[in-house]
């Protein structure tokens, strides 16, 4: 089973830490979004998307690389980091996969330290997360995306 998780992680490289600690449960692709490489995703079992949450929703970056790269009908997941609010999350990716008849698989998110904007004045906020308990749960999450494609259960 091959899976692929296309990423936006920047700032402290939160998302990051969480994507390579379910890259540890074997067999993903980490594809950084912002390498402006062509990307063929038709070959993948299941695509993740992930991104810290800039504005109360994915980077737009996420979003964009989905728009063109995600083949229609292909399970995807989605992975977020976030400082303050979660706001709307995943929604517009969410939206997107309906778009391109792609069963979503699940969500995860954990707090991730931030210190954009005014958080930056108080030394920022989230300090020390993602932490050992987030990268579990994490992989927990991961695990059972894996299994839920392994069933064949994609809804």
């Amino acid at each position: 089973m091959k899976l692929a998780i296309c990423y936006y992680s920047r700032h402290h490289g939160n998302t990051l830490k969480v994507l390579k600690a379910m890259a540890q449960q074997g067999d993903t692709d980490l594809i950084d979004v912002t390498t402006r490489q062509a990307v063929r995703l038709d070959g993948y079992d299941g695509i993740g998307f992930a991104s810290g949450i800039y504005g109360f929703a994915f980077h737009k970056a996420v979003v964009a690389f989905a728009r063109q790269y995600l083949p229609e009908g292909k399970p995807v997941f989605f992975v977020s980091t976030y400082g303050g609010a979660k706001g709307s999350g995943a929604a517009a990716m969410a939206d997107l996969a309906r778009e391109k008849h792609c069963p979503v698989l699940g969500e995860f998110s954990c707090r991730g330290y931030d210190t954009f904007g005014p958080f930056r004045l108080v030394g920022g906020i989230a300090k020390g997360h993602p932490d050992a308990r987030d990268l579990e749960e994490a992989r927990q999450f991961f695990r059972k995306i894996r299994q839920r494609l392994e069933g064949g259960e994609q809804s």
